[in-house]
Order: structure tokens, then sequence, then C-alpha cells
């Protein structure tokens, strides 16, 4: 598949970005482990896919968000944060905010509902994803951007709503082979042309986790990918919050349908000017390296860390569950101009073929005492 040829500043960037990982893989007695490489790809300062200044959401970027196809996204999934800020605390925190859409789409929802949050923090380490949102919020909610507040770290405690959309597909995976001889670290190396893949024996905390995990894994010679950094985020927060709940939204599978035997290959994916490819060695920091989320291991990092399981289901019962029919009502089906483009993204967040069952919704919280209304009907836990 021919990909688009990045302008020669682009070029240079990522040419920048793979001196800066070669010379650490020589320093490490050339080998990396996968987890390293991806976070450096993503995140390495002003040079990574985030932490650089390439346009990554929309049409001129690499790849469409929910919150990005339409604010029917926003508007439906403001009914759960209505309820959870009830019964908690009256303010939110997005981890990971894109282009800043949600949050204004979202903030905006609230107050036609008579139910904003007094503070709405943004944990964003990117400067350059920082002065998007700024801008994105100043366009389209001016009058509410004295109610934000841009945060460098992790809260040491929070009570209210904490939301991350398509935020653990990005967090630093390890591959790992289940093989005959054993189970593999598959890690990065460097040849004469740039880099390499290169497998050494697996060793400490992943090690384990992939002992634990060969269970769930399907015959010999199994390559997948185990997000240790997921884990440790999502039982972080057991830390953290005080009353109220994370809503967790991301693209993946439980484990016995992650490690299925068909995906003998992991679910590694990269995503350069809206074409998908498996190559995470084609122009580092110009394009996004994602793979899917095991939300089994996300519900066990959680419950074990003393959170309480609020549920888990799939985005389109999540969507139906917040009132989606109702939003989508609000503008009459006869204005064809206006409600035909609306329908059709909404379609696109719902449909089994699009984004409504890849795209799955976990709550995880503390001091919760009532159902979540967006797992009401077609709750999903049993498949954990």
């Amino acid at each position: 598949m021919a990909l688009p040829t990045p302008d020669a500043d682009a070029l240079a960037h990522s040419q920048c970005l793979q001196q800066r990982i070669a010379d650490e893989i020589s320093a490490s007695g050339g080998w990396m482990p996968f987890a390293r490489f991806m976070e450096l790809v993503l995140y390495a300062p002003g040079l990574g896919y985030y932490s650089g200044g390439a346009r990554k959401f929309g049409a001129a970027g690499d790849f469409i968000t929910a919150p990005e196809l339409t604010p029917v996204f926003a508007r439906t999934l403001a009914a759960q944060a209505v309820q959870i800020m009830a019964l908690s605390a009256p303010q939110m925190l997005e981890v990971g905010a894109g282009s800043g859409r949600l949050a204004t789409d979202l903030l905006l929802e609230l107050e036609a509902r008579d139910a904003l949050p007094t503070r709405y923090f943004i944990l964003e380490l990117s400067g350059e994803l920082r002065e998007r949102q700024q801008e994105t919020l100043a366009a389209g909610a001016p009058h509410l951007l004295n109610r934000v507040e841009w945060l460098d770290r992790l809260p040491e405690r929070f009570d209210g709503l904490v939301l991350a959309n398509e935020l653990l597909d990005a967090l630093p995976a390890h591959l790992v082979r289940w093989s005959e001889g054993g189970i593999l670290e598959r890690g990065v190396g460097l040849q004469e042309n740039g880099f390499c893949w290169a497998e050494r024996p697996a060793s400490g905390q992943l090690l384990a986790r992939a002992q634990v995990l060969a269970e769930s894994v399907p015959g010999n010679n199994y390559l997948s990918e185990i997000s240790l950094a997921a884990a440790a985020w999502t039982a972080s927060w057991a830390d953290i919050l005080g009353r109220g709940a994370l809503l967790l939204i991301d693209y993946g599978f439980p484990r016995r349908e992650y490690y299925h035997p068909q995906r003998n290959e992991g679910t590694l994916m990269c995503h350069y000017r809206h074409h998908a490819h498996p190559d995470p060695f084609y122009l580092p920091g110009l394009q996004d390296v994602t793979v899917h989320v095991d939300f089994t291991a996300i519900a066990e990092a959680g419950t074990e860390a003393g959170l309480d399981f609020l549920g888990y289901t799939s985005q389109a019962a999540f969507l139906f569950n917040c009132g989606l029919t109702g939003v989508l009502a609000r503008t009459p089906s006869d204005d064809a101009r206006r409600y035909l483009p609306q329908a059709n993204a909404a379609q696109k967040l719902i449909s089994p073929a699009e984004m409504g069952e890849l795209f799955k919704v976990i709550a995880l919280g503390r001091g919760i005492d009532e159902p979540l209304v967006g797992f009401l009907s077609g709750e999903r836990s049993a498949s954990l």
C-alpha cells in the first residue's frame, strides 16, 4: 500500500526522532523493548507523535475520533456525566483531550442541561495539543473557558467524573511471543537501513504477567500485546479517587476475544493520513501507533487496586442507554440538511460494522451507590 509522502520538514522531524531512538538502542546494548519504542515515537519531548506539532485529529489529520465525527457523541455522553457528578462532585477531569472538541461540546450540553461542572480539568502533556484545545474551547464556548483548567500531572485526590476517550490504546504496550521455546519479548534492534525486530526471553513483571496469560493464549508461536502501562494507569486511580467514577471509552475486547486464535499476530496498528497499516517503523513521530485494549485486564487492575466495578458494554448500547435517540430527535427529520448528516454520523457511532461494537465503555469508581444509566441495558460484565 502506497502511503502519502511527507514534506521535507516533516521528514526531517522524523529523522531526528529516529536518530534519538537509535542512539538509545545503541547505548542499551543494541536492543529496546517495544514498549519503550512506542513511548518514544508517541511522547518523546518535542519529537513524538503526541508531543510534536503535527495535526492528528479530523479530516486534515491521521484519524477521526467519535467527538470529531459529530457533537451527538458528547451530547449523548452528557447524560452519564450528569448522573456521575450528581452522585459524587460537580467536577470533571478529561485525560488526553485531543483537539478539545469533546470538552467543548460536552460543556455546552451540560450548560443546556443546567448541570455545568464547577471545574473542568484537562490533563494534557502535549503543549501543542493544549494550545489547540484552548483554541477550540475559545472558539466554541468562550464563555465557559474560565471553568477549564489544564493539569500537568494526575491530582493527588479527586472527586467527580474522570473521562478518557481513546487514551488506553495509546499507552505503551509490550509485545510478547508465546512459543515452544518459552516466552519471548519482541523488541527493536538496529540494522543497516533502520530498525528491525529482535526477540529476547521475557523477564521480570512482564514474564510473570505473560505466564498468567498463557492459559488464555491459543497454541504456540502466538504474538500479542500486554499493556502493563494501561493496567498501572487504571490502578493508580485507587489512590486518587475519593467519590466518583472513571469512564473509559476505547476499542478492544474482553480477554477471551483479545487472545483469539485468528489474532495470532496481535492488534498493533498504525494510522497515517487516514491509512491504517501494521508497520511501526514507518516515519516515527509522524504516525499514531496503537494497540487494542484488553478490557479484562483493565477491570482486574481497577478492582484489585480497590475500585468498584460499575459497568461494561459496547459503545452502541451505552449511547442508546444515554438517550441517543432523543438527542437525534431534537433536529426535525424533515429538515434534511441538518438531520441527515447527524443521523449518518450517529450511525457510524452505533453500527456493528463501524464503531458501535469494536468500541467499548467501562466504568470503575468508588462511592457510587446506584446503577449507572449508560449500563442499564446490554451490560456485558459476564464476558470479562
